[in-house]
């Protein structure tokens, strides 16, 4: 295929797993050179989800004992060494979490940390290989940009703009997940889920730089997040002139959208 990476985004709850599964099946039908990355996979090739950046001073901090742990299991890049958390524990994991990649670095260190991650997953990527994302084109750097920060729409797009310039050789396609009533969208898929996933994202979103300027709270505070959020990612698909397709409550006929979906991707093996 020309197009060496494809990507899913959208909203929580849009239907973004059961979608960038189906594609991957879906093209492994014809095409063996497929790999799926899915959302919170420890080892993503192209992200940070759980992982802590310590420079050479902050691994200084820790006793000596303490930094042949950390060192064992981390990687040294640039001027300090990434830290897969899943692989630590007690007392080291919980004075680790300070340097979290998302959600606790300044932005300045997270930024270069997220892009250098991406221009090595282009150059170890297989040339052969399709890869295909469960999102972090776009959720995790407007969760990060936006919610967390409360940068501008124009931060956001630029640094989508830089990361898209990495990527620009794998001919990315991106299929977007358009909710048109979130707040019922979440209700609907929130009662299958436990109640803590619920208050988590809530606290999350309302707590965040975002949310306290604009003095939200509650579910209320988290649909409006939501709400902009999306407003903001289509714009940056539009502006940006990604090669993207958008799929509106796909969820409300599946088999419609799965038609779809399989049209567009017969048309981008050929």
């Amino acid at each position: 295929m020309k197009h060496r990476l494809i990507i899913v985004e959208g909203l929580p709850c849009s239907g973004k797993s059961n979608t960038s599964k189906y594609i991957a099946d879906y093209l492994k039908e014809s095409d063996e050179n497929i790999c799926f990355v899915d959302e919170g996979t420890k080892n993503h090739p192209a992200d940070y989800e759980f992982h802590g950046y310590l420079s050479k001073k902050e691994l200084n901090s820790f006793s000596e004992e303490e930094q042949d742990i950390i060192l064992k299991e981390s990687t040294y890049e640039n001027i300090g060494y990434i830290v897969p958390l899943s692989k630590m524990e007690g007392s080291i994991l919980e004075k680790l979490l300070k340097y979290k990649i998302y959600d606790s670095l300044p932005w300045d260190t997270e930024k270069n940390v997220m892009l250098n991650k991406w221009k090595q997953f282009v150059r170890d990527s297989d040339k052969n290989m399709t890869y295909i994302f469960n999102c972090c084109l776009l959720q995790n750097p407007m969760c990060e940009t936006m919610i967390r920060f409360d940068f501008s729409y124009k931060v956001s797009k630029s640094y989508v703009k830089s990361i898209c310039e990495i990527i620009e050789e794998m001919n990315p396609v991106i299929f977007y997940l358009k909710c048109t009533d979130i707040n019922k969208r979440i209700l609907q898929v929130s009662r299958g889920r436990d109640k803590k996933w619920l208050d988590d994202v809530i606290e999350y979103h309302t707590k965040g730089a975002y949310g306290t300027r604009h003095e939200l709270e509650n579910f209320n505070g988290y649909i409006a997040c939501l709400e902009e959020r999306q407003k903001r990612e289509i714009l940056i698909l539009h502006e940006l002139k990604l090669e993207s397709f958008i799929l509106t409550d796909p969820f409300n006929d599946w088999d419609e959208s799965l038609n779809f979906i399989r049209a567009t991707c017969d048309i981008l093996k050929s």
